[in-house]
């Protein structure tokens, strides 16, 4: 017998609250009812269970539902990966889930020692832990030498021959690398995201290995200008969950782990439109087409679930992306989103940030150009044109045989040759690339298709390093770029 979605009662009509967090409401930003928890400006779709949805009374757009609650446990979650191994509170009920002492040291005070390494007590639950870090890294010099091989391309097999290894310890290692570029970074982060009153991002979502279709997406966000990685996650969890569902309940608390769906019927993908303006009106009925529009796996024909741990549904983990970010961005005053066409990305965004886009403070803007278009080329004639069921406004743009459009999705109007202008989400794009680039032979192992978790330091080591040791042409580090450093960092610095 199947579970109702819900009660006839009009109360009951969106799922209930987390505390001060509802995400589930009209998100056109010109409706009248744009952000509205009054139950009264909607109508729940009830002809399909498996599709609960929206609808706005005003101006009918029927964004998907979401539980609340599971996007509060993703938003933990990420915390408690974001931390681990540094020095933090992990009590998931204290509020100071996740906050490292190196960067919030006001929420702690020493406690002792644990023979040399220095012990921590939270003010607020009283729970302690230990720096694991805080002692001398005696594997400095052996670390060193498995990043540098591992960088140059060589497998796992060869690195554990070179340096007399066995499989496990080349792996122990490796967490032991994350954890200390993650220690390193927690400090600059802090820094950077307390300074920038002013500040725009680039994010970007895509599968973390493109050849193994086993529906891990990869969300990153990143400094637009500089290209300093701010935060990046996936929906993946290494451990085991025991029912996950094939459904999406939005009614049902844990509904946000996902069960290996059943197989569908393989369609032909036509043939890739031409031109800027087809390929943003071809995107949104991709989107439309969606079982749920927010849900980028729910059109996949075919999944190769991976063989250990459980699959979240993408869209907790990009909400929890953009609530995480939202958190540190307290002291912001100004800030852009620069984003590729995604309504998922949209979505979130526009639910996080959305008192902050009625006050006019934050700027999301979609970025559609062709691959050959020049970063900071001045818009010259630019035509304005409504596109997909929403009538999104997107200006266009060209330049001999080169295109651009923007789309400002907070509703601006008239400054659409400075979007047009300064837009841009290629620094997170050209970061993901290059990651894959890097690590091809990992990230493409056949086996690991199945096996995702191995790549979770990975991501964690090339963040540091990107951020704050690879040189660009000009010899600067991201981190020089955004004032967080005065030179890049060696191998030998980052590790110690």
């Amino acid at each position: 017998m199947m579970t109702p979605l819900h009660t006839d009662s009009n109360d009951s009509l969106l799922p209930p609250a987390c505390g001060h967090l509802q995400l589930n409401h009209c998100k056109t930003v010109g409706c009248p009812n744009f952000g509205s928890e009054d139950t009264r400006h909607y109508v729940l779709q009830r002809n399909n269970p498996n599709r609960p949805t929206l609808v706005c009374r005003e101006c009918g757009a029927f964004p998907p539902l979401m539980n609340n609650h599971d996007v509060a446990a993703e938003v933990s979650r990420l915390k408690l990966m974001q931390s681990c191994g540094l020095p933090a509170c992990s009590n998931p009920d204290c509020e100071s889930l996740g906050l490292p002492v190196l960067t919030h040291r006001h929420l702690y005070h020493a406690f002792g020692y644990s023979g040399d390494r220095q012990r921590y007590r939270c003010k607020c639950c009283q729970s302690t832990f230990v720096d694991r870090w805080s002692g001398f890294n005696g594997k400095n010099q052996v670390q060193q030498k498995l990043l540098a091989l591992l960088f140059t391309g060589y497998s796992v097999r060869d690195i554990c021959r070179r340096l007399s290894m066995n499989p496990k310890s080349f792996y122990d290692q490796l967490s032991h690398i994350a954890s200390r570029c993650r220690r390193q970074l927690s400090m600059f982060d802090a820094r950077l995201f307390k300074h920038a009153h002013q500040l725009s991002l680039a994010s970007n979502m895509l599968p973390l290995q493109p050849k193994s279709d086993n529906g891990v997406s990869w969300i990153a966000s990143c400094e637009a200008n500089s290209g300093y990685v701010v935060g990046q996650h996936i929906n993946y969890q290494q451990t085991d969950v025991e029912s996950p569902s094939q459904t999406h309940n939005p009614y049902q608390n844990d509904t946000r782990f996902m069960a290996a769906p059943s197989a569908r019927l393989v369609e032909v993908s036509p043939p890739p439109p031409l031109g800027i303006l087809a390929r943003v009106d071809t995107k949104y009925r991709e989107i439309l087409s969606r079982a749920n529009m927010e849900d980028p796996l729910s059109n996949m024909p075919r999944m190769n679930y991976p063989a250990k741990g459980c699959l979240i549904r993408p869209q907790y983990t990009v909400y929890a992306h953009y609530l995480h970010l939202a958190q540190m961005l307290e002291h912001n005053e100004s800030l852009a989103i620069f984003m590729p066409q995604e309504t998922l990305l949209r979505s979130a965004c526009i639910s996080v940030f959305m008192e902050r886009i009625k006050a006019k403070t934050v700027h999301p803007v979609y970025v559609e150009a062709d691959s050959s278009w020049e970063h900071g080329r001045s818009a010259g004639r630019i035509d304005i044109v409504l596109v997909g069921w929403w009538r999104d406004r997107w200006a266009f743009t060209r330049h001999e045989e080169v295109s651009k459009g923007i789309c400002h999705l907070g509703g601006e109007k008239g400054n659409e040759a400075k979007w047009l202008e300064l837009a841009s989400w290629d620094a997170i794009g050209e970061y993901q690339d290059r990651f894959h680039e890097q690590f091809a032979q990992l990230v493409n192992e056949p086996r690991r298709k199945l096996r995702p978790a191995g790549l979770l330091p990975l991501l964690d080591i090339y963040r540091a390093w990107h951020n704050l040791c690879h040189q660009d042409r000009t010899g600067m580090t991201p981190a020089q770029r955004v004032g967080l450093t005065a030179a890049p960092l060696t191998l030998e610095q980052l590790l110690n």
